[in-house]
Formats: structure tokens, C-alpha cells, sequence
């Protein structure tokens, strides 16, 4: 638990799961707006966020995927769920190289398909407390967080395969939400 969450649990305040929407939901395809002013809502959101993706069980998490059209996202690829990294408007400035990555999505359930990413890459945010800071990141997590600042831009990871396969994970998706009605 992030430092802000222990603080919330002092003061008695409680964390929330939140309902993570699911391809082909249209509200995935907002732009989502830029944080103007570092609240205890949004400190709140970020820690419901981590809640949510962690309950999922996830690696990474924008704010639009549960239904929050704000440029904020959670990740933590720590195998232990020890290191969680909280961006708010965050931005690539660098990108190298290219990895084939298998890619899946809390938003699109059960699906996991290859996708060509930058291998490294350099991305600028803010923190929870208003800092802007660099972060230079590789491997999974490079590619976790081009995966969540597409989200951030109403891109998701079926945008980059086939329309074909696309269009199978889409009726599927669509098959298993009628039969949970």
C-alpha cells in the first residue's frame, strides 16, 4: 500500500473498487482532459485506481478505463505489488528502439495478442503531490506505459492487430456481457 493509502486508512477513510469498463464500451474512445489541480479527489482516484487494479488483477490502469476522463494512471509491475507508479498527465518525450510485446487489457478481458511497441522510453508527469519528474523505463514497463497513455488518448491495444482478430475479440466480448445480463 502506497504511502497515501496508509494515510487514508488512518484517518478512516476507505478505498473503492471501481467498475472497469470493457471494450467495445465507446466511453474507452474519449480523449481524456488533463489534470489541472492535484485535489484529494484525484488522490483518492489514483488510490481507488491502484485498489481496482490490483482486485483485477492488473498491472497498469487509466483513469478512463473506469469511467474518468482525466489523463491519470496507475501501474505497478513488481511481481510483490510493492512499487506502485502513479503519472498524472503524463507525456512520452523519448521513445527507442522496437519490441514485440503480448499485450492484454483489464478493458478487454481473456485476450492477449502481440503488439510492435518502443522498447524504451522517456515519459514526464507529476506526481501526487504536483512534482514533475522524468522517468526513463524499459522492458514491461515501457511498454505498460505506452499501453496507458493510449488509453489516456481513447486508443486501446486491439487498435494495433488485426481488424479481423479485432472484430472476433469484440463479438466475443459482446457474447459474454449479453449472457451476464
Amino acid at each position: 500500500m502506497t504511502r497515501f493509502g496508509q494515510l487514508f486508512n488512518l484517518l478512516g477513510l476507505f478505498m473503492a473498487l471501481l467498475e472497469i469498463l470493457h471494450f467495445p464500451d465507446q466511453r474507452l474512445r474519449k480523449k481524456a482532459t488533463a489534470v489541472t489541480e492535484i485535489t484529494a479527489k484525484i488522490r483518492q482516484l489514483a488510490e481507488d485506481m491502484l485498489e481496482t487494479m490490483y482486485d483485477a488483477p492488473g498491472v497498469g490502469l487509466a483513469a478512463n478505463q473506469v469511467n474518468v476522463q482525466k489523463r491519470l494512471v496507475v501501474i505497478d509491475v513488481s511481481e510483490d505489488k510493492s512499487s506502485p507508479l502513479i503519472f498524472i498527465n503524463p507525456e512520452i518525450i523519448n521513445k527507442q528502439g522496437e519490441r514485440e510485446h503480448e499485450e492484454g487489457c483489464l478493458s478487454v478481458p481473456e485476450a492477449y495478442e502481440l503488439v510492435t511497441r518502443a522498447d524504451t522510453v522517456r515519459v514526464k508527469a507529476l506526481d501526487l503531490d504536483g512534482v514533475a519528474f522524468e522517468l526513463d523505463a524499459d522492458e514491461l514497463l515501457a511498454t505498460c506505459i505506452q499501453h496507458e497513455i493510449d488509453h489516456l488518448d481513447g486508443k486501446l491495444f486491439v487498435d494495433y492487430i488485426s481488424n479481423l482478430k479485432r472484430q472476433r475479440i469484440k463479438k466475443r466480448l459482446e457474447k459474454q456481457f449479453k449472457q451476464q445480463r
